[in-house]
């Protein structure tokens, strides 16, 4: 198993710390890390109720630490014999510890979140006036644009392209929905990408109208590249630019940590974004580990001899991230069957069979794990038949490609993805907290939508994701949500698809670990891996099933160091 050493390649920055990096079965050896045998260790837990995702032994009380890995699990006796001097020794007083929560696909920056104009908003009127008063600090001919809208929260919806021209008649608008598939447009900007009414939508998006026949404001999947290059945009720096992606990176990740992730998945990342990640490490700053999957600087990597599983244990480049349909939250994903209550709409594609055997083929044979983005039971069969080519023209013993979201299935495609090894992606937040979309597809379908309980069924070892901007990244609320299958309202959407706790922990942990072929150097408390993990104020078995998502998280640990609460 060859080994890289820090260096700069392809103008990326001095990226990615030395660390594993194999073309068959990256990161699955636990690496030597000389965890001083014979010393006392450097941090003891004790008096705890830990639940370590390990099957040899499940339960503990406690847990030393030595070199950021777990050295020794047991009583806290045993632990206590262990203590020395300058053992720094936690007392958790009976609350819960798991291993750290583990997210397989989220789209961290926190750029939006420090600089951007939030729509997440529940009334046309607020979204109005935070759009104004951009508009108001915003040089002519430059865009104003929100983020984190979402149509179905607001009150007194839909929002219109009339909507935008009241509050911004003179600047270009765009309202991007948190789910990232559609966005909200006013008048200037659709006159300065030449579209009108009369204008027919590409096979692969659309420019909703309202029952008059006229823009509606609304635009779907890739009809919204019409939009590129239109208008002036921000007049940073290149340096200012790169500046602002660290202040987010490092933003969010202390968020994130503060959740209890210790480990993110980030499910697209460009070759700014790469340089956002080694900035903020390098500034001491990045508190979660990273798993990297690439778009745009895919080709570079490649050309450069780089495949899934370079890097080390804070960040390591993942797979190569596609997308091949529309959105389970703005009810645009390709489905067999159509939308209730719109009897010509099956959702949207955005590859052809074609091309994803192109894509796959290419990634395969040069030893990259793929993620296609494929939400509808249609897309599913694509990516599968894409799959099930590569695997029998060159074989490879564990590949994992996956399916990211993988929202509808039934039980020819679990089979599939099961004898194929593919790893599904599933949202964990969204029964919960998007329930006000469900109508969209019926109560029986939603009986194969998110479909832990099956997946586990079918023997595959499903993970969890938020999808976060689309999903809220919270691991309490994705494991109420599993465990309950209920909406914010109470409501249970395909109660048949409900996890117990235990299997919601493994689906938060070892499974995630496993999606980045990790599950050796994380995702259990267990002697010798990377001692991550989170101390909870409660326990989620013993909670009222509908609480667990007001469960405290206390600390957070990644690497035998508290990242939340923030010591620096």
């Amino acid at each position: 198993m060859p080994t890289y050493t820090r260096k700069e390649f392809l103008g990326l920055g001095a990226l990615l710390a030395g660390g594993v990096g194999c073309a068959g079965q990256p990161g699955t050896e636990a690496q030597e890390t000389g965890t001083g045998e014979g010393r006392p260790p450097d941090l003891a837990l004790v008096n705890g109720r830990v639940y370590t995702i390990d099957d040899a032994a499940p339960q503990a009380e406690a847990f030393a630490v030595t070199d950021g890995r777990f050295t020794a699990v047991g009583s806290t006796d045993d632990i206590r014999n262990l203590v020395g001097p300058n053992t720094e020794v936690i007392d958790a007083e009976g609350m819960t510890l798991t291993p750290g929560f583990i997210d397989t696909h989220c789209h961290p920056s926190g750029v939006n979140e420090l600089y951007g104009v939030n729509t997440n908003l529940r009334t046309v009127a607020e979204i109005q006036a935070v759009l104004r008063a951009k508009a108001a600090q915003t040089p002519p001919g430059h865009w104003v644009s929100g983020f984190m809208f979402d149509d179905t929260k607001v009150v007194d919806g839909p929002l219109h392209r009339t909507h935008l021209d009241e509050a911004v008649p003179d600047h270009p608008v765009n309202v991007a929905h948190r789910g990232g598939h559609t966005a909200w447009y006013n008048s200037t900007a659709f006159a300065l990408a030449g579209i009108t009414r009369d204008t027919p939508d590409p096979p692969d998006g659309r420019f909703d109208r309202d029952a008059d026949g006229e823009l509606a404001g609304m635009v779907a999947e890739n009809a919204r590249r019409v939009f590129n290059g239109v208008g002036r945009r921000d007049e940073l720096t290149p340096a200012q630019r790169r500046e602002r992606a660290r202040e987010g990176m490092a933003h969010i990740s202390t968020l994130l940590t503060a959740a209890g992730l210790t480990t993110v998945h980030d499910a697209g990342a460009s070759r700014g974004k790469l340089v956002a990640y080694q900035d903020t490490y390098q500034a001491g700053e990045l508190r979660h580990r990273a798993y990297i999957m690439i778009r745009g600087a895919y080709q570079a990597l490649r050309n450069a001899g780089i495949s899934t599983g370079f890097g080390d244990e804070w960040v390591r480049i993942g797979g190569v991230k596609y997308a091949a349909d529309g959105s389970a939250s703005e009810r645009t994903m390709r489905m067999s069957t159509p939308f209730e209550g719109r009897p010509d709409d099956y959702g949207i594609l955005t590859m052809s069979q074609e091309e994803i055997h192109d894509v796959v083929e290419e990634a395969h044979r040069n030893n990259w794990q793929v993620g296609i983005h494929a939400n509808g039971d249609v897309t599913i069969d694509m990516v599968l038949n894409a799959y099930e080519r590569v695997l029998t023209q060159w074989p490879h013993p564990d590949r994992r490609h996956r399916i990211e979201h993988c929202s509808l299935v039934n039980p020819q495609l679990l089979q599939r993805i099961k004898d194929t090894g593919t790893i599904p992606t599933p949202f964990w937040t969204y029964v919960h907290f998007h329930g006000e979309k469900w109508q969209a597809y019926g109560a029986e379908r939603m009986e194969w939508m998110f479909a832990h309980r099956s997946f586990l069924d079918y023997d595959i070892p499903v993970p969890g994701a938020s999808d976060y901007t689309p999903g809220p990244f919270e691991p309490l609320m994705a494991i109420q949500s599993m465990v309950t299958r209920k909406d914010f309202n109470g409501q249970v959407w395909g109660g048949n698809q409900r996890v117990t706790v235990d299997e919601a922990l493994r689906i938060a942990t070892i499974h995630g670990a496993r999606a980045s072929y990790e599950e050796h150097v994380k995702g259990s408390i267990t002697a010798g891996k990377l001692a991550d993990f989170v101390m909870l104020e409660r326990d989620p078995h013993t909670v009222d099933p509908d609480d667990i998502k007001n469960i405290a998280v206390i600390r957070t640990v990644v690497g035998g160091r508290t990242v939340y609460p923030a010591t620096t």
